[in-house]
C-alpha cells in the first residue's frame, strides 16, 4: 500500500509534467494520458482566519462543516501542522514566502516590525508564490484578508497576482470596501454582501474564467475572526451549544508556570457565559466558510476540472477560549494556538489519511511552487520544506525529516488599531522564541521576567507542568543551541540543517 500511494502521487506529479516519468509510472502515465500531455495542476488555497484545531472535533465537524469532513475523509490530514507565530500578519507573511518572521522582518500587525508596510519594506512582496507561480504561466488571485494594514482604497494590488478582490477591515462581514482589481467597490448591510459569501462567488467566477488552467486561488476568509459574525442564515444556528470545558478550560497555573501565566484570574460566570457565546458565533461564521468548500468543489466538478485541482484547508492561528484561564484570544506558545489544521485534497494524495511527521506554515510556500512546477525558476529562497512527498500518506524514513518547529514571537504594542490587540486576560505574553518537537515545548521568554518553560508532551499532552527547573544544565544549554540556530537560519538549506538538530 506505501508503495502504491507514493506511486500515486509520482504518476499525478508527472502527468503534470512536474517530475520526469520513468519505469512502471511512465507506463502507466503514457497510458492514462493517451499519449497527450496533461496541463499543470490547478491549486485552491482556503485560509480561515483564527481557525483552531477544535473546530475540526468530531462532535462540532459533522454539523457545521461537513464540507471539510469530507476532505479529510478524502485526503491527507497533517496532525502535527503548527504556525512561526500565531498572530495574523507575522503567520501569513511567513505563508506568502516560505520564511521564518526573522527572515520576513514582520513580526506584529502593527508598528516597525509588523503590518503590511513592513511586509513591503522588507521586499517580501517580491518573493512570494504567487510571482513564482505566475512567472510559470499560472494564473493568481487572491480574494479576502491580506494582510493587516492593507488599505483597498490607497494600496494598490502587489506583485504576482492576476486577479486581486481584498478587503481591509472585513471582520465585521458588512459595511467594507473590497479593491476589486484597482477599483474600490463598498459593499453595504444587505445580506448579499456578507464577505464570505461575496469572495465565494468571485471564486467561482475566476475558476470559470480560468478554467482552461493552470490557476492558483487563495481565499482568505475573515471568519471566523472576532467579532464571529455568521451569515445572516446562520445565525441562532447553535444557539444551545456550550464550549468544551475538558482540561486545560480554566485551569489554574502551579508554581512552575511563567509570570506573565500567573497574573490571569479565576474565569468567572460572566466570563464563561461570553465563551459560550463567542464559541457560537465562531462556529455558526464557520458555516458559511464550509459551504462555500462545498460550492467551489461542486463548481470544480461541473466544469470537469475536479480531477486535475489541489485543494489546501487550513488556518493562520489557533485560538484559545478559557484554556489555562484564559479569556479568548491566541499568541501562547501552547498547542491551542500554535497548533492548526492543514487538509490537503488532490490528484495523488492519499485518501484518509493523517500524517504525524512535524510540519508548518513555512512549507506551503514550497508546496505550492514544486505543485506548479515553479522552485527551479522562481529564485525564491523560502526557509521551509516542500510537502510533496508526503501527500501520498506514508511517513519520511527515520531521521530523513525536521525534528522540531520554530516559534518566534515579539509583544505586539498595545495599538487600538489592531484587531487583534489583547489585554491581560486573554493573555499577552512577553517576547519569547519556542521549539516544538514530537513530544515537548521548550520556551524562551524575554523581558522583563526570562522565564524558561519546558514541557513534556508526552507526558503532559495539556502543557500544564513546567519541568525546565528540573532539567539538567546540559539539556537545557543544548535546547538553548538547537533554539539559537534555529532563529538564525536563512534559506532552506540553513533552515533545514537547524530544524534537524536534535534538542
Amino acid at each position: 500500500m506505501r508503495f502504491k500511494n507514493s506511486l500515486l502521487v509520482s504518476l499525478s506529479l508527472a502527468l503534470a509534467g512536474l517530475l520526469p516519468a520513468t519505469g512502471e509510472a511512465a507506463t502507466t502515465t503514457a497510458a492514462a494520458a493517451g499519449g497527450a500531455s496533461a496541463a499543470k495542476p490547478n491549486i485552491i488555497f482556503i485560509l480561515a482566519d483564527d481557525f483552531s484545531l477544535n473546530l475540526l472535533g468530531s462532535t462540532i465537524i459533522g454539523k457545521s462543516m461537513p464540507n471539510v469532513g469530507t476532505m479529510e475523509k478524502g485526503g491527507v490530514s497533517f496532525a502535527n501542522y503548527f504556525v512561526t507565530d500565531s498572530l495574523c500578519c507575522p503567520s501569513r507573511s511567513s505563508i506568502f514566502t516560505g520564511k521564518l518572521p526573522h527572515d520576513t522582518g514582520v513580526f506584529t500587525n502593527t508598528g516597525s516590525d509588523g503590518g503590511f508596510a513592513t511586509f513591503v519594506k522588507k521586499g517580501n512582496t517580491l518573493e512570494t508564490f504567487a510571482v513564482a507561480l505566475q512567472s510559470v504561466g499560472y494564473k493568481t488571485a487572491m480574494m479576502g484578508k491580506y494582510l493587516n494594514g492593507y488599505e483597498p482604497t490607497k494600496d494598490q494590488p502587489p506583485q504576482g497576482w492576476t486577479e486581486w478582490d481584498v478587503a481591509g477591515n472585513g471582520y465585521p462581514e458588512f459595511n467594507y470596501d473590497l479593491n476589486e482589481n484597482g477599483k474600490v467597490v463598498h459593499y453595504g448591510k444587505d445580506d448579499a454582501s456578507y464577505l464570505t459569501d461575496v469572495v465565494s462567488k468571485l471564486g467561482q467566477d475566476f475558476i470559470r474564467k480560468s478554467a482552461s488552467g493552470p490557476f492558483f486561488l487563495e481565499i482568505a476568509t475573515f471568519a471566523p475572526h472576532a467579532p464571529y459574525i455568521p451569515a445572516p442564515r446562520n445565525a441562532n444556528d447553535f444557539a444551545s451549544l456550550a464550549y468544551s470545558q475538558a482540561a486545560p478550560w480554566a485551569a489554574r497555573p502551579d508554581a512552575t508556570a511563567p509570570e506573565w501565566l500567573k497574573e490571569i484570574k479565576p474565569l468567572t460566570k460572566a466570563n464563561i457565559a461570553k465563551i459560550d457565546k463567542d464559541f457560537r458565533m465562531r462556529i455558526e461564521a464557520d458555516e458559511a466558510v464550509d459551504k462555500m468548500i462545498g460550492d467551489i468543489r461542486a463548481e470544480l466538478t461541473s466544469l470537469g476540472i475536479d480531477k486535475n485541482t489541489y485543494i489546501v484547508f487550513s488556518g493562520d492561528n489557533g485560538y484559545h477560549m478559557g484554556e489555562y484561564s484564559l479569556m479568548p484570544g491566541k499568541m501562547t506558545p501552547f498547542d491551542t494556538d500554535i497548533r492548526v489544521p492543514l487538509v490537503i485534497v488532490g490528484p495523488g494524495v492519499a485518501s484518509g489519511t493523517s500524517v504525524s511527521a512535524i510540519t508548518e506554515n513555512i512549507d506551503l510556500c514550497p508546496t505550492f511552487t514544486e505543485l506548479g512546477g515553479a522552485s527551479a525558476a522562481s529564485g525564491l529562497k523560502p526557509d521551509g520544506h516542500s510537502l510533496v512527498s508526503l501527500l501520498a500518506g506514508a511517513p519520511p524514513p527515520a531521521g530523513a525529516w525536521r525534528q522540531e518547529a520554530i516559534v518566534e514571537h515579539h509583544h505586539p504594542p498595545q495599538d487600538p488599531n489592531d484587531p487583534d490587540v489583547q489585554e491581560g486576560p486573554a493573555g499577552n505574553p512577553p517576547s519569547y522564541e519556542a521549539l516544538r518537537t514530537a513530544d515537548s515545548l521548550y520556551v524562551e521568554y524575554g523581558a522583563p521576567q526570562n522565564d524558561v518553560g519546558y514541557y513534556d508532551t508526552k507526558a503532559d499532552p495539556l502543557e500544564l507542568k513546567n519541568i525546565a527547573p528540573t532539567l539538567p544544565k546540559a539539556k537545557l544549554d543544548q535546547l538553548h543551541k538547537v533554539l539559537q540556530a534555529n532563529t538564525a537560519c536563512v534559506g532552506a538549506t540553513a533552515c533545514w540543517a537547524a530544524e534537524s538538530m536534535t534538542p
